[in-house]
């Protein structure tokens, strides 16, 4: 049923054949307090497009950072066999558990898309971080993203990285909180980093990137290209996965 909604989301169309052993595979890391379910669209418009997919589940409000991208990475990777190309495409909490893991670990040839990435720490965090609710939502992990947290920690980005910021919100509390265009939970200027290739801001929210028509094509662009397209419009980006 799931897969079955993740069709209809991205329009029906016939499946792009994968090109066997050569197919690059391309591992899903979604966001804090979400589920591998979130990433169900984006990992239909891959697999269209002739990439095997990992869609990683983690517990992402049980443990802390660290233990979570332990926890999770190296399946990840096994389950890409001997793929030499071997891509990532993250969502918000997801790109910080890869930064985490590719601080102390190689990664594999290939390209990173990170969606809504808090790569500086999130306001946010600084602003309700400790107050009981907000700390039982998000777990260990959601406490670590604060701007002085364990994002500020962080070396630079390998080469092959592609970040997209959202700049739509679905709370209008929230991004009172939020110095500066925001997606409703990470600023814009908190997903850029140090050593990134390309950086592209889209009308999209925090919540709903990962769906969002031109964050696929733009997503799909930089894992063929190393750059974003620019300037693609809902409708030339619904055409485009409709094509896949």
């Amino acid at each position: 049923m799931r897969r079955v909604l993740a069709l209809l989301l991205l329009c029906a169309a016939p499946a792009a054949a994968a090109d066997g052993d050569g197919a690059p595979c391309t591992i899903l890391l979604h966001g804090l307090a979400r589920t591998d379910a979130s990433m169900l669209v984006m990992e239909e418009a891959l697999t269209r497009a002739g990439h095997a997919v990992v869609n990683a589940g983690y517990p992402s409000t049980r443990d802390g950072i660290e233990k979570l991208a332990r926890a999770t990475l190296p399946d990840a990777l096994a389950a890409c066999g001997d793929a030499a190309t071997v891509n990532f495409v993250t969502h918000s909490l997801g790109g910080i558990l890869l930064r985490v893991w590719a601080r102390d670990h190689a990664l594999p040839p290939g390209r990173t898309v990170m969606l809504g990435p808090p790569n500086r720490g999130s306001e946010l965090v600084d602003e309700l971080g400790g107050i009981p609710p907000f700390d039982w939502l998000n777990g260990p992990a959601g406490s670590e993203l604060g701007t002085d947290g364990l994002p500020a920690t962080l070396g630079p980005v390998w080469p092959g990285v592609g970040v997209i910021a959202g700049d739509q919100s679905l709370s209008a509390l929230y991004s009172l909180l939020l110095p500066g265009p925001d997606d409703g939970k990470v600023t814009v200027r908190s997903t850029r980093v140090a050593g990134m290739d390309d950086h592209l801001v889209v009308p999209a929210t925090h919540t709903f990137m990962m769906n969002a028509p031109v964050v696929i094509a733009e997503t799909l662009a930089f894992l063929r290209d190393g750059r974003f397209a620019r300037d693609v419009g809902v409708l030339e980006a619904v055409e485009e996965l409709s094509d896949l």
